[in-house]
């Protein structure tokens, strides 16, 4: 079975200033590795074939990193952008795509089975899945609840919320490429509501193993303090 992967790798890492002035998000190191070389490397070993990298922001230095692949034995091949075309535009622009593959950010640290996650999709014949994520948001504050009167009725000591997040990490189907606008971006959030909109099933697939998002600070310093004593989770070496 042919396993492609997507890389979203474009973007210019703005919630990880000043961390990226100098390189862009997804060369930002952690530990001995920037964390792209490890989704590379991740994907390498769970049987990955070929790899197309979406770049725009500081392509040169991307692609000087990676070139083609061949020091991770996959072969990386580029889609630049001239423009922003958001999460999912970019997949416009690549012309080759197969019936099934897999679409990701490249900034997520993650021990997910992306083998497990590309075969379950392909032998449901999904049209688009997405691997997600609960995550705990801390409101750092005393909450008050109050009447319209303005009384005091409740209060919570710093509440603690949960959320089932997308990761960063889908498969996709060939069949959502209609609904990519031509031009301009195109995102994430604009591809989930025209496929509900055309009442399309989008499968979730809940993970509950490791996940950082690292274009958020604190999920960086996270990986940074974590990474060195977790690294048998991420990469099989």
């Amino acid at each position: 079975m042919t396993r492609r992967a997507v890389i979203l790798a474009g973007g210019k890492g703005t919630r990880l200033r000043p961390f990226t002035v100098v390189l862009p998000k997804p060369l930002m190191p952690i530990g001995d590795y920037p964390i792209l070389e490890v989704v590379v490397r991740q994907l390498a070993g769970h049987g990955f074939d070929r790899v197309t990298m979406a770049v725009n922001h500081q392509a040169e230095l991307i692609k000087a990193f990676f070139g083609d692949g061949s020091k991770w034995g996959i072969p990386i091949d580029y889609s630049l952008e001239d423009q922003p075309l958001g999460t999912m535009g970019p997949l416009k622009r690549i012309a080759d795509l197969p019936e099934h593959f897999l679409v990701m950010n490249g900034d997520v640290l993650t021990d997910l089975d992306f083998a497990a996650f590309h075969a379950d999709h392909v032998a449901a014949d999904g049209l688009f899945t997405i691997s997600s994520y609960q995550r705990e948001q801390t409101v750092d504050y005393g909450v008050l609840l109050t009447t319209a009167g303005g009384a005091l009725e409740g209060f919570q000591e710093k509440p603690v919320s949960r959320y089932e997040v997308s990761m960063g990490i889908y498969m996709a189907s060939r069949r959502i490429l209609p609904y990519i606008a031509a031009q301009g971006p195109y995102g994430f959030d604009h591809l989930m509501r025209d496929l509900l909109a055309a009442g399309q099933r989008v499968q979730v697939r809940k993970f509950d193993g490791y996940w950082l998002d690292i274009g958020r600070a604190d999920d960086y310093r996270q990986a940074i303090d974590e990474f060195a004593g977790m690294k048998h989770r991420f990469l099989h070496e």
